[in-house]
Order: C-alpha cells, then sequence, then structure tokens
C-alpha cells in the first residue's frame, strides 16, 4: 500500500516539457509565420483597438428624458398652442370630435344589426317601438361619430421638440447630459439639430424628426404613428470628458401597423368635461390623430483596467504558441527504435 501511495506522488509530482524540433523548411516556416501574424493582427487590431478587450465596460446605463414640444399651429380657424395639442408624450395633429355627449339610459339597438355597444347593459328589456323590443344600455349619448373626414395641422411640421438627457455609468460614476457646455442660451433659441452640422443641437423640427426616419409627414399625420428616437452614448473613458458625446438616430416603430388595413396608424381618444348651469353634466369626445415620440436611450463605457488586459495578452500569446505547435511536423523516429536491416 504504501510502495502504490509513493508511486502515486512520484507521478504527481514530476515535471515534464514538451521537445522542440527545429525543421528547415522554408515552407512549413512561411506558413508557420503567416499563421502568427494573423492572430498577433487580429488581437491588435480588432481586441485590443477595436473591441477595446483592455477596458472593464458599464452597459449598465442610468437615464432620465424630458421633452417639450413649442409652436403655434392653426386649427378649424382656431389657434392652437402647446396646451391643446400636446398630451405627452404625443403631438396630436387630427381632431374628430362629438360633442354634448350626456350620461343616460338608451336603447341598445345595436345588439340587434351586429354593432358594438355604448354602453353597459342595465339587464331590461324596453319598448323601441311598437313591435321591437330591444336591451336597455346605460352610457353617453349620443354615440360616437368617427367617421368624419378631418383636416390635419399642417403647421406642426415646423414645430420644434427640445429634448434634455442625463446619463450615468454607475460603474465609474460618471454623469453627463446632452446639454454641452458650448450650448448657449442663445444656440438653444436658434440651433436646429441636423446629423451633419449641428449633431449635438437638443432642439428638433418635427418635420426633420419624420423625415431622418424615412417617413412622409402628411402620410403620416394622417394615420398618425410612433416614431423611434434613440440616443446613444458610447464612450471611451479613458479619453477625456469632452468625448463622451450623444449620437441620435431616428425610426418609425409602429412600421407593421403601417401596413395594417384593420388599424393602420396610431389614435387615441379622450374626453373634455363640463357642467351646464342646472349641475348637468355633458362631455366631448375627441379621437386623436398624432405623431407619439418614444426617446430610447442606450450606450456603454469603458476603462482600462489590468486584469481584462492581462487576460486577453496571455489569451494572444497562448494562441500563437499553439499554432506553432500546430504547424510544426512530427519529429523524425529516434535512431534507437530505427527499423534494423537484416544482418
Amino acid at each position: 500500500m504504501a510502495g502504490c501511495l509513493g508511486s502515486l506522488a512520484a507521478e504527481f509530482f514530476t515535471y515534464e516539457t514538451t521537445k522542440s524540433v527545429v525543421v528547415k523548411s522554408w515552407t512549413i516556416g512561411v506558413i508557420n509565420r503567416a499563421v502568427q501574424l494573423l492572430i498577433i493582427s487580429y488581437f491588435i487590431g480588432w481586441v485590443f483597438l477595436h473591441e477595446k478587450a483592455y477596458q472593464v465596460r458599464d452597459t449598465f446605463i442610468e437615464s432620465s428624458v424630458v421633452t417639450k414640444v413649442k409652436g403655434f399651429g392653426k386649427y378649424t380657424n382656431r389657434v392652437m398652442d402647446t396646451a391643446d395639442y400636446v398630451t405627452p408624450p404625443q403631438v396630436i395633429l387630427i381632431h374628430v370630435g362629438t360633442g354634448g355627449r350626456v350620461e343616460g339610459l338608451g336603447m341598445g339597438l345595436v345588439v340587434l344589426i351586429g354593432g358594438g355597444f355604448t354602453g353597459i347593459l342595465t339587464g331590461r328589456c324596453v319598448n323601441y317601438n311598437r313591435s321591437l323590443r330591444t336591451c336597455e344600455i346605460q352610457g353617453w349619448c349620443p354615440a360616437e361619430v368617427d367617421t368624419v373626414q378631418a383636416p390635419i395641422m399642417l403647421e406642426a411640421e415646423n414645430f420644434t421638440l427640445f429634448i434634455k438627457n442625463s446619463i450615468r455609468f454607475p460603474l465609474f460614476d460618471f454623469e453627463k447630459g446632452n446639454l454641452l457646455p458650448n450650448l448657449t442660451a442663445q444656440d438653444i433659441r436658434t440651433c436646429r439639430f441636423h446629423p451633419v452640422t449641428q449633431p449635438f443641437c437638443p432642439i428638433l423640427r418635427l418635420g426633420d424628426i419624420v423625415r431622418f426616419a424615412g417617413q412622409d409627414f402628411s402620410k403620416l399625420a394622417s394615420t398618425g404613428g410612433i416614431l423611434g428616437i434613440k440616443i446613444g452614448w458610447v464612450c471611451d473613458l479613458d479619453r477625456s470628458w469632452e468625448h463622451c458625446v450623444p449620437s441620435y438616430t431616428f425610426t418609425r416603430l409602429d412600421s407593421v401597423s403601417e401596413k395594417n388595413n384593420v388599424s393602420p396608424g396610431y389614435n387615441f381618444r379622450y374626453a373634455k368635461y363640463y357642467r351646464r348651469e342646472n349641475g348637468t353634466e355633458y362631455r366631448t369626445l375627441m379621437k386623436a390623430f398624432g405623431i407619439r415620440f418614444d426617446v430610447l436611450v442606450y450606450g456603454n463605457a469603458g476603462k482600462f483596467n489590468i486584469i481584462p488586459t492581462l487576460i486577453n495578452t496571455v489569451a494572444a500569446f497562448t494562441s500563437v504558441g499553439v499554432v506553432s505547435a500546430t504547424v510544426s511536423p512530427p519529429p523524425p523516429p529516434s535512431p534507437l527504435h530505427a527499423p534494423q536491416e537484416p544482418g
């Protein structure tokens, strides 16, 4: 038993080295160096320079967004301002209103003709006329009429959208906003975003946003739609603070509903309530078509760290060594094991 344990211990603590073979061959040498060069180029060019594998990265971005729309328009001979057409986070461009609606009891003839209810069934049957009885409903009357063709507030194309975005990378305790230090109060009043000439202006014209998203303003306004404003923060914190800047891209998020014949575009309903002198409450139901803006913030930040640097450096040298061992041919047979010629 003791001898067996001694043998195992001796085997365990034995150190072995690989045998080096020098092969003087131009073909094998060129292949070996070419593969090594490719591996080194991959690690230096892609892993270290492009992917910045020497950095530790924070992909958990914290963000807040505040938006404001400004502009005046004219709709059905009425001047409209932000209090009339802004219902965050969308801008209303078409109103279809049903006014003078009061709550009460009515007859649900829609049940007989296959339509939908306009209220809640009371459970009672009432006489619709001398020969017809129908279900009684409680709801707002008259019923909504949403098939009326309404005009579009085309002035909205020149409205402006102000975006104030703040971000933080908690791993590095790094904070910044899209209102860069070199922006002045005069710039805020006069600048308009453009991806080439003014890429950091936080004031965006609605018509430009629609155009950057590849859409036609008149067509989009007629049915409504949802546009995405994507703000990207990809920051290299090894550089100075000023180099961490946002980038803006635009897209239509409801492109599938655009092609839908049943419910194209984007619309919603809301009501304005009033009270008559006699205390009776009534409301105006509005069906609104508009453009909803979804601001999507994404990003990541990287900073030098010795641990990923060492890991990827070792991986690079290991890969070069493995290739050298793979390319080299097997050694020739030892003279001790060479076949004996017949005597």
